[in-house]
């Protein structure tokens, strides 16, 4: 279903010296602390499933999406990152009306595989969120990540406000400035449109299929380099 990620190259992000691997980039385990029980009357379990309730409602979560090239890779980073609630894999920018795998696989259908996550924007804002992306994969090769190529594997930010837009474009602008790849950026930023969910078995790939011989070779490093770089940023 994927190409060899043996063929996939590796490079260096210039300010962290730390090599990381472009690949087929890609649901977030919720982190809820409940307070003791109040003596109420109520059980322990009541308390808890109340408090829980109560904490939910409390959340104001926000959207961000991303094309990273395969979601699989860009899932694995995401529901990592302390802050984020949930990440679904996904299809967004393109026209065809309920697209599947197998479409998206043309490359014709125009859309982009994506993550979508939600965040909780009091613990990680959504500059943060930027700067993990544009971290952990190549946005200076155009439909190209590693060894998967096509418009599907696009590095993309669709946006879902304005602050968004204003805020990835200005940190696109500050590395290009910055000269911090050799090439200049292609991340396309444009406005969100419709999200179509990506199949089941592409949701919470990595953790599903930890043996599977790309998630070895591939996510895997991925990983463990993206832990490195990204300590303070991580969930317990």
């Amino acid at each position: 279903m994927k190409t060899n990620p043996s063929a996939s190259r590796s490079w260096q992000l210039p300010w962290l010296n730390l090599p990381l691997l472009t690949c087929c980039w890609c649901v977030a385990l919720t982190l809820t602390s409940w307070a003791a029980p109040q003596q109420t009357g109520k059980t322990a379990t009541d308390t808890t499933e109340t408090d829980k309730t109560q904490t939910d409602k409390e959340k104001k979560l926000e959207t961000a999406t991303f094309g990273a090239g395969c979601f699989w890779c860009t899932e694995a980073v995401f529901q990592r990152v302390k802050g984020v609630e949930k990440v679904a894999s996904g299809y967004m920018g393109g026209s065809t009306k309920n697209p599947t795998y197998k479409d998206i696989c043309t490359g014709l259908t125009g859309h982009a595989e994506v993550i979508q996550v939600q965040y909780d924007p009091s613990v990680v804002s959504f500059v943060e969120l930027l700067e993990i992306f544009w971290k952990t994969h190549d946005p200076t090769t155009l439909n190209r990540q590693g060894a998967d190529e096509g418009t599907q594997y696009r590095s993309a930010v669709f946006f879902h406000s304005k602050a968004q837009q204003e805020e990835a474009e200005l940190y696109k602008k500050k590395l290009d400035e910055a000269k911090i790849f050799d090439n200049k950026i292609v991340t396309e930023i444009s406005p969100a449109s419709e999200f179509y969910v990506a199949e089941d078995y592409h949701q919470n790939y990595f953790n599903d299929n930890p043996r599977q011989g790309y998630c070895r070779l591939v996510i895997t490093p991925k990983l463990e380099k993206f832990e490195q770089v990204f300590k303070d940023k991580l969930k317990k």
